[in-house]
């Protein structure tokens, strides 16, 4: 937060004045009621305990120690100890030129710079096409990774996968029924839980079609597994175009199957085994959890010989930290909220600091349409493809609506107004204080004028100009502690409040057509908020279009 720059250094030396060894940082907040400051801090009230004095008192003993402060034009006690202060304009022009001098850099951060982080999300098997109800993790999960990136540290986008398992073999067993199926054995049974989607037809015509002679000549095993190879190509093409179409692309493509392949999943279990958290019972393996400080032991191997989820996981988290990450970073939806205790506590049990590893756990969504809920399945084809849901309302509107709530909340996704093209959609209306303030600057530039660093901005004294530039000072703040709570919907709301007081200025405060030097204010303010607004909706991975 730039304002604290200018009044964090006195407050510490005026604690030290009073024989108190001041925090690292003092932490401050924007109060939220006019008249109440620009900036305030409880750091009387964290100290006076201690001190044996009452907090209202201190507060008193900072505010005389720190007499009169240059840029401030009032510090006051308010409530129960708060310190509220109050800047002068002054301020407020310097932080405007320290926010132009930023460029298009506005927002952006270094406090990752020399740290590794590992995202993963999305991660959908490749049995089918990615419905609507994936695109909450899509969205949410790469916009965590875009504010690591902007937070300076080096970001690897990870998906995993599982092209192995019984899922797969009913997507095999579904393809290769409607492959005899077309090949006129019409009476050929399909899997009683198999996939009913129409991609399985599609897939399977696409088999007769190019493969007749090649799936008519092999044995029934080896056909179904040609099936089901062709379908996990399918799959995946499927979801990778469509990421695409969301601008989300991974760095990383990690397949469960190789944890086997390359021996992890059984070093996992052995060295939890040598530990005695492994014993067995009724045939199967299980994970003494309780030794761990869980509620109830669970099965890792089943009595068939098949691990349990919580298996691969142990070793795939295991692998992510062996790789050297600094931070792990994993977006599930909320069926995964009662495994995650029970990885974490193997993680942990093999040596490892759990610490490093950031779970993101969002809700599920519902989505509406005509006041009915739409419901989708992948086996009975009574779907809503994430697809469908892009070409319905647009890929800005879909990863918009999609981060725009707190991950922990339940999302009601509204179509009808996702696809409402005015300032009742929260996009448009983000989108259009964009387009207006490029509007403003095209028009300035056919008048000859462009937004210059030079300008005399201590002419900026309107109301609605002081808050326009204190809001965006705050940017860098808001985009640092949504990385570091991962909750991108903050960023959502900061800008929602950015163009509602570009709104309010806008509509307040003249800007072509006014005195020149006014006018030459005005302008580069308005180029900042442009750069700021393109800057978080890119962060967001929305477009940032300049005509709407």
């Amino acid at each position: 937060m730039m304002m604290q720059r200018y009044i964090e250094p006195q407050l510490h030396a005026a604690l030290v004045s009073l024989g108190v060894t001041p925090p690292e940082a003092i932490a401050f907040g924007v109060p939220r009621q006019e008249g109440h400051g620009h900036l305030s801090t409880n750091i009387a009230m964290t100290f006076a305990k201690g001190l044996g004095k009452q907090p209202r008192l201190f507060a008193q003993e900072i505010v005389d120690a720190l007499g009169q402060v240059p840029l401030v034009s009032l510090i006051e006690v308010a409530g129960p100890g708060f310190i509220n202060i109050t800047f002068s304009d002054d301020v407020y022009h310097a932080m405007l030129r320290d926010l132009d001098a930023l460029g298009d850099a506005i927002g952006r951060s270094s406090v990752g710079a020399g740290r590794t982080v590992n995202v993963e999300y999305v991660s959908a098997n490749p049995t089918g096409p990615l419905h609507a109800g994936h695109g909450r993790n899509c969205a949410v999960g790469d916009t965590i990774a875009n504010l690591f990136a902007w937070n300076g540290y080096s970001v690897t986008r990870e998906y995993y996968f599982n092209n192995a398992g019984n899922q797969m073999n009913k997507l095999g067993l579904s393809i290769f029924a409607r492959v005899q199926h077309r090949l006129g054995n019409e009476d050929f049974p399909f899997p009683e839980d198999g996939y009913h989607g129409e991609y399985i037809h599609e897939i399977a015509e696409n088999i007769v079609r190019d493969h007749r002679v090649e799936i008519t000549a092999l044995k029934e095993d080896a056909a179904r597994a040609f099936c089901r190879k062709q379908g996990e190509q399918w799959c995946f093409a499927s979801i990778k175009k469509t990421l695409e179409a969301l601008n989300i692309h991974h760095d990383e493509y990690f397949n469960e199957d190789s944890l086997y392949g390359d021996g992890k999943v059984t070093a996992t279990i052995e060295d939890l085994r040598a530990k005695g958290l492994v014993y067995e019972k009724d045939g199967a393996q299980w994970f003494a959890l309780t030794q761990l400080g869980q509620a109830q032991d669970k099965v890792i191997v089943k009595s068939t010989g098949e691990p349990t989820y919580r298996l691969p996981d142990i070793a795939y988290h295991r692998d992510k930290l062996q790789r050297g990450f600094d931070t792990v970073v994993d977006i599930f939806g909320a069926d995964h909220i009662a495994t995650i205790p029970d990885v974490l506590a193997g993680v942990r049990a093999l040596g490892f600091d759990t610490e490093r590893v950031k779970v993101v756990i969002h809700q599920m969504v519902t989505f509406v349409e005509g006041g009915e809920i739409v419901k989708f399945s992948k086996r009975s084809g009574k779907s809503f493809t994430l697809d469908e849901l892009i070409d319905e309302v647009g890929a800005d509107v879909v990863r918009f609506f999609f981060v725009m709530r707190a991950v922990g909340t339940h999302l009601e996704f509204d179509l009808g107004l996702a696809k409402e093209e005015g300032d009742k959609n929260p996009v448009f209306y983000l989108q259009y204080a964009h387009a207006r303030i490029c509007s403003i600057l095209r028009k300035a530039e056919e008048k000859g004028l462009a937004p210059e660093s030079t300008a005399n901005i201590s002419v900026l004294t309107h109301p609605a100009e002081i808050e326009l530039i204190g809001l965006l000072s705050r940017m860098q703040t808001a985009v640092e502690r949504a990385c570091e709570n991962v909750e991108p919907h903050t960023i959502a709301e900061f800008l929602r409040d950015v163009a509602a007081s570009y709104h309010n200025f806008y509509h307040d405060c003249r800007i072509l057509g006014v005195e020149p030097e006014i006018e030459a204010a005005r302008l580069l303010l308005a180029d900042v908020t442009r750069r700021a607004m393109r800057n978080g909706l890119l962060l967001l991975g929305v477009g940032t279009p300049e005509r709407m």
